[in-house]
């Protein structure tokens, strides 16, 4: 009896809720009609519910102004939802505007029109309701749109979250963009939390209802702040929050996801005739420390005063020393696995309360001691963690790779655990580390021997007395070097294109003559084609490309820009020799490349035409390449189409890029002129189809293409029925990377297998959809060099 009556007030109350929900399709509110408008520099700015809970319209954030919805609260209003939250914040001269024509639109100062909400038909009118859902209604009256269904990281009372949608936290507290953590009503029916940059496997959650069912299920919200888990049928399957047992008090319930990676449960009350205070309810994980990537890679989460703060680990130092979950690197030069004493070149630092759920490559039953000399001895080793047993036999020892994922340390309770973290001794300062003088319980301090501080500085003497040996020896030869040159240039003059620092302008005649009339074609590029040809009686090749697609432009303008793309010199880009600007005729002269374009190498059959060594060489030239163009020319140029049939290579082999000066002969409208013309399917970064500004990380994108068909031989996309998860490449090197399978990506060759794990690794940092996460140029460089470790690679979002 006691079991059916609590089980009939329980669904008494659910039913309840859905009653409430089904009461608020249709309030009593304000109508919104066609041709209303708001803006941020004048009233009205927003528009409110009834009874003014809730507001709809322009918020201040970062500078300038972004749409969504808030909660009137005490002091300031807490945003519930926003509409584009991953586009910068508009100024204070855009316009929301629900117009004659049935759309929500924000127009910009630039004129551009973004739409906000998508419905399957012109709205006749719309209403901000007290329930905090924003709807669009046909002529019928009925909900054609509602921002109930789109949730960014909040639900309010009567919402759910229905199967297969997420909740994404902010970036900040006052950052609405998209954060570090995900909500996701799993299909299977379980809710799991998560970073963002991971994939749904249980290993990278860090909360979940462990929710079993043979339905899908949704996360519902109601009244009473009773968080449940409900079948299509809206039986109750999970009570996660049993809510209060008061109705009679007005309150309002939101259940958001912050930006830390917390879920919390809030109830509103009513405070004044408007304004809400509120309070937390319920939250999961109860611990910061329990957020996986609460804090960034290499640094651990710890409490004090149950307030988190991250730390580094040993031997590394924060990336950003503001912001301190930007995550660690080393602060010491990596020379592990090259033939040296190893033992003699590290320390081993220890920590006591040290734990982590990171998966170990290595984990045996041994002595403390063994385990940290086992990893000391071990190149591969960075961490080792040692768990001591709870009866007198050995603990467990497990070796780690960086980076760490998930550390942290527990200050108040004593895990019988503790971490040896290998450092290197030649950049260590005498005295503590960085982290000693913030942390109670310091690390081992790690003084370096007066015998190595000897040698330091016998190093130190010596080095200096060679570099400026080396220095006097340099200026004397550029010194006769330069007299020399300008002796020979008096004596010979300038002839043709033997001083290849400038560029020569040459007559269209001269050029038709050179390519005996544009006979022998070399290939098409998306602005002409390009032919071979021959200079000074058959002294020269040279390739000559006529711009058959080139805007119009004045011959004095496109004479300046040949000067300043003529002043781009690098030995992994193809030189440019000369042009020609004869009435609207446009061509270019380039070097002649003699064994064509990577692309024809590298796709010519099932059998490969290049080694592993030739084909690690390749990527490394054609890295340089672009960062040249980045970040040594005097303006930066965004090539905006690399692919392998503009990578050539000359007749020594080196890769060279080609048509890197063409992005520089565009209209100004550049952005628009680059997505139409300049991509290759493929190999284009997404911010190209989302029409938001362009950066040099459009290339890193397209290079992370590259450098993976590069490795595997194959293009990005190769069509094959019997195997269809190997028809992306992105999508298939990440599987093989996380299932540890490199090697079905070179289909059994002798290789590297280091190598082949790191360049698989840039590969997909570089790929990475939001270009904030792909690394410079530079950054790719260092590590293809192995100057820079590569920490793990998240998932693609496309993935």
């Amino acid at each position: 009896m006691a079991f059916s009556a609590y089980f009939f007030i329980r669904t008494l109350l659910f039913i309840s809720g859905i009653t409430n929900a089904a009461q608020q399709q249709h309030p009593q509110s304000k109508s919104i009609n066609l041709g209303s408008s708001l803006s941020p520099s004048k009233k009205p700015s927003s528009w409110k519910s009834s009874l003014g809970r809730f507001e709809f319209g322009f918020y201040q954030q970062d500078g300038g102004f972004s749409v969504g919805i808030w909660l009137v609260t005490f002091p300031d209003n807490t945003i519930v939802w926003t509409a584009n939250r991953d586009d910068p914040p508009v100024s204070s001269n855009a316009t929301l505007a629900l117009t004659m024509d049935g759309k929500l639109i924000l127009r910009t100062e630039e004129y551009e029109s973004k739409t906000i909400a998508i419905s399957s038909e012109p709205a006749s009118s719309a209403s901000m309701l007290d329930s905090g859902n924003f709807v669009l209604y046909n002529n019928q009256s009925n909900i054609i749109w509602s921002s109930f269904n789109f949730p960014t990281d909040t639900i309010l009372g009567n919402q759910s979250l229905y199967a297969g949608n997420e909740l994404f936290s902010r970036i900040s507290e006052t950052n609405s963009s998209t954060g570090r953590f995900r909500l996701n009503m799993q299909r299977d029916g379980n809710l799991v939390l998560y970073p963002t940059n991971t994939i749904d496997e249980y290993t990278e959650a860090y909360w979940s209802s462990n929710t079993v069912s043979q339905q899908q299920l949704h996360l519902y919200l109601n009244n009473t702040g009773r968080l449940l888990l409900v079948d299509n049928s809206t039986s109750i399957i999970d009570v996660l929050h049993s809510g209060s047992l008061s109705e009679n008090i007005p309150m309002i319930q939101r259940l958001t996801l912050g930006h830390d990676g917390i879920l919390r449960l809030y109830s509103h009350y009513l405070v004044s005739e408007v304004a809400y205070n509120s309070s937390v309810r319920w939250k999961v994980p109860e611990d910061f420390c329990d957020v996986k990537s609460f804090c960034g890679l290499n640094s651990y989460c710890t409490l004090y005063d149950d307030q988190p703060r991250c730390r580094c680990l040993p031997g590394t130092d924060f990336l950003d020393p503001n912001q301190m979950s930007s995550g660690c690197e080393r602060n010491f030069a990596d020379e592990r696995c090259k033939g040296m004493n190893i033992s003699a070149e590290y320390n081993m630092t220890s920590m006591e309360k040290m734990t982590w759920y990171d998966y170990p490559y290595f984990r045996a039953s041994i002595t403390e001691e063994e385990c940290r000399k086992s990893c000391l001895e071990d190149c591969e080793c960075d961490v080792a963690l040692y768990e001591e047993s709870i009866n007198d036999e050995p603990g467990y020892c497990m070796k780690q790779k960086l980076p760490l994922k998930s550390a942290r340390r527990d200050l108040k309770d004593s895990p019988s655990s503790k971490a040896y973290f290998k450092t290197g001794i030649r950049n260590i300062t005498i005295g503590s580390d960085n982290n000693a003088n913030l942390d109670p319980a310091k690390p081992q301090v790690r003084i370096t021997s007066k015998k190595a501080i000897i040698l330091i500085l016998v190093m130190a003497v010596g080095f200096v007395t060679c570099s400026c040996a080396f220095l006097a020896f340099s200026g004397v030869f550029i010194f006769k070097y330069q007299v020399l040159k300008y002796e020979w240039l008096l004596e010979n003059g300038s002839f043709g294109l033997t001083d290849e620092s400038t560029l020569r302008s040459f007559s269209y005649n001269e050029l038709k003559k050179a390519t005996n009339g544009f006979k022998e074609e070399l290939g098409k590029g998306s602005f002409g084609a390009v032919y071979k040809g021959t200079l000074y009686k058959g002294e020269k090749l040279v390739a000559v490309k006529r711009l058959e697609k080139m805007v119009t432009e004045g011959e004095r303008e496109f004479r300046a820009e040949m000067h300043v793309i003529g002043r781009t010199h690098h030995k992994n880009l193809v030189r440019l020799l000369g042009y020609c600007a004869e009435d609207s005729k446009r061509l270019l002269v380039y070097e002649y490349m003699s064994n064509g374009s990577l692309a024809d190498i590298l796709f010519r059959g099932p059998e490969r035409s290049l080694g592993w060594n030739e084909r690690v060489r390749i990527a490394l030239d054609v890295a340089k390449g672009i960062l040249y163009l980045h970040d040594e020319c005097e303006a930066p140029i965004i090539h905006c189409d690399i692919k392998p049939q503009n990578i050539l290579m000359d007749e020594f082999w080196t890769a060279k890029i080609s048509d890197f000066g063409l992005a520089k002969l565009l209209m100004p409208d550049q952005t628009r002129t680059f997505t139409l013309i300049r991509g290759t399917r493929g190999y284009m970064a997404p911010e190209w189809s989302k029409n938001t500004p362009i950066s040099v990380k459009a290339d890193v994108f397209s290079y992370g293409v590259v450098l993976l068909e590069i490795v595997c031989c194959r293009r990005n996309m190769e069509i094959d029925p019997s195997k269809p998860e190997e028809i992306v490449l992105i999508n298939w090197a990440y599987r093989c990377f996380i299932d540890r399978e490199l090697n079905k990506l070179v289909r059994g060759e002798e290789v590297d297998k280091k190598t082949l794990e790191n360049m698989i690794k840039v590969g997909l940092w570089c790929v990475q959809d939001e270009p904030a996460l792909r690394p410079s140029m530079k950054s790719v460089v260092m590590m293809l060099e192995g100057i820079t470790d590569i920490s793990i690679p998240p998932c693609p979002t496309s993935f």
